[in-house]
C-alpha cells in the first residue's frame, strides 16, 4: 500500500487561450513551484513502464477505479535528481511513492540490469523488480513537456500548466540532454491536485467556460499516437 497520503486529481484539456487566461491571474494567488528556473517554467521528462499486453496503457483507458504505473522521472536534465516513482490510484484518490536513484544506476536499469532495484533501501526497488518477472514490466516510452506550476498552501493546492508535449520509444536517450523527437503540437494539460478541499479562490480560477473534466493521460495519448 502506498504510504503517501491520497489527493484529488482534476485534469482538463485545455487551449492557447485558456493558458493566456491562467498565467494571468494564478500569479496573483499563488507562488511559482520550486523547480520553475524561469518565467516559462521547467522541463519534465519520464520514462514509463509497461509489458507487452500494454497492462498499464489498458488499465488507463478502460478507467479501472484501481490502477498503477511505475516511471523514471527527471527535471531540467538534471541527471543528479532522478526519482523512481510509482503512481497510483484507488476510489479517485491519487498516491505516490518515490525513491532517488543515481545516473549510474538508472543507465543499469535501462541496459537490463534490474539487480539494481534490490539494491535500493526500501520496498519501492523491490516491488517494481518482482513486478518486472511476474508482471513482465518494462521500460516502455518516454514523454517529455514543459510545465508551469504554481502551489497554494491552503488545501496544500497545486496547479500545472503542461505543453509542449513529446514522446519517444527509444529509451536509451531518456539520459540524454537532447529534446525528444517527436513533438504533439497543439496540446495544452490543466491539471489540479489538492488534499481535502480546493479552496473557492483556486476554483474560481481553474474552472474555465465549457471545459471539463477528463482522465487525460499524457502516457496514453502518446502511446495511441
Amino acid at each position: 500500500m502506498p504510504g503517501s497520503q491520497g489527493r484529488h486529481e482534476l485534469k482538463h484539456r485545455i487551449n492557447y487561450a485558456d493558458v493566456v487566461q491562467l498565467r494571468s491571474k494564478l500569479p496573483l494567488v499563488a507562488c511559482p513551484d520550486q523547480y520553475a528556473t524561469t518565467d516559462n517554467g521547467y522541463r519534465v521528462k519520464s520514462l514509463y513502464f509497461d509489458n507487452y499486453q500494454d497492462k498499464v496503457l489498458q488499465e488507463k483507458v478502460h478507467g479501472l477505479n484501481e490502477r498503477e504505473k511505475f516511471r523514471l522521472r527527471l527535471y531540467n536534465d538534471d541527471f543528479s535528481f532522478i526519482r523512481l516513482e510509482k503512481k497510483s490510484k484507488r476510489n479517485g484518490l491519487c498516491y505516490k511513492d518515490s525513491i532517488a536513484i543515481t545516473a549510474r544506476e538508472c543507465e543499469r536499469l535501462l541496459a537490463g540490469d534490474w539487480s539494481v532495484l534490490k539494491e535500493r533501501a526500501g520496498p519501492l526497488g523491490l516491488e517494481l523488480y518482482a513486478k518486472m518477472h511476474y508482471q513482465q514490466l518494462r521500460a516502455k516510452s518516454i514523454v517529455e513537456y514543459r510545465r508551469e506550476a504554481f502551489v497554494h498552501p491552503m488545501g496544500n493546492v497545486r496547479v500545472t500548466i503542461d505543453h509542449d508535449i513529446r514522446t519517444s520509444p527509444a529509451i536509451h536517450d531518456f539520459l540524454s540532454p537532447k529534446p525528444v523527437a517527436l513533438p504533439m503540437p497543439g496540446i495544452y494539460l490543466l491539471e489540479v491536485k489538492y488534499d481535502c478541499y480546493l479552496p473557492d479562490i483556486i476554483r474560481g480560477i481553474v474552472t474555465l467556460p465549457g471545459r471539463t473534466s477528463t482522465s487525460f493521460s499524457k502516457y496514453a495519448i502518446t502511446r495511441n499516437i
